[in-house]
């Protein structure tokens, strides 16, 4: 069998209706909007309520992609949803989207790859779709990060917030869909975004609970160098190994870690600032979701079209990275 380009043919997002502003940051913790905006571009995130859990927006998202591409949920062959907040243990998140939106025929699973896992997952069906393995994927990205937020250390309860996006990926012409992707990991750099409580390792205990080990801990200063080196360093090569230079590429679509990372890969590819997307203001940073979230509102807005061609570069903790460049 001849192989196939694989590309993507709708996308979705959605996330609470729940904002958590500058402002009320500084009545829960020693900081002010001057602060977060200066050291991350952060004016704004959604919060999901308490009885709000992952899956809810990672199937919302899904519906909407699904719809977009003209299928139905009994099309999809494999679910792929990438997450760090899982809804539990067991079942996967991917498992339980499937039972929300009747993707009955679907295998469901989750990658866990913190804010690379969308490129992850977007890797991984690629080349199953390539082989004709399958024929369509949906590949979510979901959060609710707001739950795993330690809100007396302002050094990272002022950058997460939550929402999911999603991709329904399968064969298209050639000359377009995904021209180049790459994964990869370094888990030396374990311990620069971590959260060690409730595993095997450590369990759940009093001790832990009053440790607060069960909240995301961060070096930021250490990530800030590995994140700009590594996303510059995939996007490079992702971009000459689908037969292009920098210039050829229309939008560049960051993780939405932090501005000045954004900014600081941009400088070190040499592309100018109105070709890359950023929506931290309004959204924080939301892991595996902020890719997809920040591609859906490239085409809603017609900032993606047919024929552009898009760059897409993630770095997170692990530590995770990849790149992938698509022509839509």
């Amino acid at each position: 069998m001849a192989e196939q380009n694989a590309g993507i043919l709708g996308m979705g997002h959605s996330y609470p209706e729940g904002i958590l502003t500058n402002a009320d940051l500084e009545k829960i913790v020693d900081t002010s909007d001057e602060w977060i905006t200066t050291r991350t571009g952060i004016k704004q995130r959604h919060k999901a309520a308490e009885n709000e859990y992952t899956s809810q927006f990672g199937a919302a998202a899904a519906r909407q992609a699904i719809e977009r591409a003209g299928l139905n949920p009994e099309d999809i062959d494999i679910i792929v949803c990438a997450t760090t907040t899982p809804d539990q243990i067991m079942p996967s998140t991917g498992a339980l989207i499937q039972k929300e939106i009747g993707a009955v025929n679907a295998a469901g699973m989750d990658v866990f790859a913190a804010c690379s896992g969308f490129l992850y997952g977007i890797t991984m069906v690629e080349s199953m779709i390539r082989t004709g393995q399958i024929k369509y994927a949906l590949v979510i990205g979901a959060e609710v990060l707001t739950k795993y937020v330690d809100y007396t250390d302002r050094s990272t309860c002022v950058i997460f917030g939550d929402g999911a996006g999603a991709a329904v990926l399968g064969p298209v012409e050639a000359g377009k869909g995904i021209l180049a992707t790459k994964i990869k990991s370094d888990g030396r750099y374990d311990e620069q975004l971590y959260a060690p409580g409730g595993g095997t390792k450590y369990g759940t205990s009093h001790e832990t609970i009053d440790d607060r080990m069960h909240f995301f801990k961060m070096k930021g200063n250490e990530l800030f160098k590995i994140a700009v080196r590594s996303m510059a360093d995939i996007s490079v090569e992702m971009v000459g190994k689908a037969g292009l230079t920098i210039d050829d590429i229309d939008i560049v679509i960051p993780h939405q870690a932090n501005q000045r990372i954004t900014d600081a890969v941009a400088q070190r590819l040499g592309i100018s600032e109105d070709k890359v997307y950023s929506n931290i203001a309004e959204h924080g940073n939301t892991s595996s979701a902020s890719i997809p979230i920040a591609m859906d509102e490239c085409i809603q807005s017609g900032k993606i079209k047919e024929g552009t061609t898009v760059l897409l570069t993630a770095f997170g903790g692990g530590v995770t990275w990849g790149g992938t460049v698509i022509r839509f």
